[in-house]
């Protein structure tokens, strides 16, 4: 059985019997400590097994599974997570502005407020990063009818008098 369905498979037994928040609570520490630490040496590059970075990492290796499957998204190429197992060698690279823009997609602020991001981007970027998500979150309804337009209910009256009399 591959790492990453013991991974699911135990996020959904903890949640069954302890609860969501108390997942979370779990998880999110062990979370913010890998992050604590790559953030702290400036470490983009991981390499090695499994085993051997959760090692590193101070944690099992299903919950460093976790932690893989959550920055994924964020590696200039992302792993093939089924086919991991604990002697699987990897070779990631981590892109920290796809990580920072991630987090904060995430809303885990836990992490994209964590004070070593001070030494990976100047204050200036990170609120650049964040426009630019905060941008990507803007719904533009271009469509509208305006009040003098025909119904689109295809009545031929105007909107007005119409469905936007209600």
């Amino acid at each position: 059985m591959s790492l990453y369905k013991d991974w699911t498979d135990m996020v959904v037994d903890f949640v069954k019997t302890n609860g969501e928040n108390a997942f979370w609570k779990q998880y999110g520490t062990i979370e913010k400590n890998i992050y604590t630490k790559i953030l702290c040496e400036h470490e983009n590059i991981l390499e090695g097994t499994i085993e051997e970075l959760a090692k590193k990492f101070e944690t099992s290796t299903i919950y460093f599974m976790g932690f893989l499957d959550g920055v994924n998204t964020s590696l200039d190429t992302p792993l093939e997570l089924d086919n991991l197992e604990e002697s699987s060698k990897i070779n990631i690279s981590i892109n920290f502005e796809k990580l920072y823009y991630n987090m904060l997609d995430s809303k885990a602020d836990y992490l994209y407020k964590l004070s070593q991001w001070n030494s990976i981007f100047s204050s200036e970027k990170r609120k650049e990063i964040r426009k630019k998500w905060l941008n990507s979150k803007t719904i533009v309804n271009k469509n509208r009818v305006g009040r003098n337009d025909p119904c689109p209910c295809g009545s031929g009256k105007k909107y007005k008098h119409c469905c936007g009399n209600k």
